[in-house]
């Protein structure tokens, strides 16, 4: 699949694990990163040149960090924008249908604050709602989402075993390499499922 990573983080500099996660996506061969904060530090959004680059590609990843319950803002200001009725939905607009969406995400939250019973009271796949339902209007098929918990309370080596598994999520969905009917039974997923997730 032809891969375009939209990377939305407005503060990086307080940033390790997502920055190195961007760094590694940016070299990947045959993978268009975009950095919509560096891009677009006015908010001042191209919309042609953005859907060009939808209509180029074949899966769309968004990674990000969830910041309160969402995206961050200016990604929420492509979706406003970019995805517009005639385009990528309305009875003409079928520009984006038959591609995947993909959210790569972090949080700050553990997997057990992100429970109904824990202090977010809601699972994470909840908060993405809108980013899937996004994608369906759209004729796009939603894949579950690559999921960090406790981004900034992690350890170096759980850290560094995320991002690397980044990389290797992004060439094996290129190559045609990963599960998507395995994917599809979970709710989301992690970098201790890619080596189920992934074919030889």
């Amino acid at each position: 699949m032809r891969i375009l990573v939209l990377f939305a983080h407005p503060a990086q500099r307080k940033s390790s694990i997502n920055v190195a996660m961007a760094a590694n996506a940016k070299s990947l061969e045959g993978v268009t990163f975009v950095d919509l904060y560096s891009e677009y530090p006015r908010f001042s959004i191209d919309v042609d040149r953005e859907q060009r680059r939808l209509m180029e590609h074949d899966l769309i990843v968004f990674q990000f960090p969830v910041f309160w319950y969402s995206t961050p803002a200016l990604l929420k200001q492509w979706q406003d924008l970019v995805l517009e009725y005639g385009f990528a939905y309305g009875p003409n607009g079928k520009m984006l249908a038959g591609k995947h969406a993909l959210a790569c995400v972090t949080t700050g939250g553990s997997r057990s604050d992100y429970a109904e019973d824990g202090g977010n009271r809601r699972v994470v796949e909840q908060f993405l709602y809108p980013l899937e339902q996004t994608a369906t209007l759209c004729g796009m098929e939603y894949l579950p989402p690559f999921v960090l918990f406790s981004a900034n309370h992690l350890d170096d080596d759980s850290a560094q075993q995320h991002i690397h598994s980044y990389p290797r999520l992004l060439t094996a969905l290129r190559d045609d390499r990963f599960d998507l009917t395995g994917v599809r039974l979970l709710p989301s997923f992690g970098s201790s499922d890619l080596i189920e997730l992934m074919r030889d």
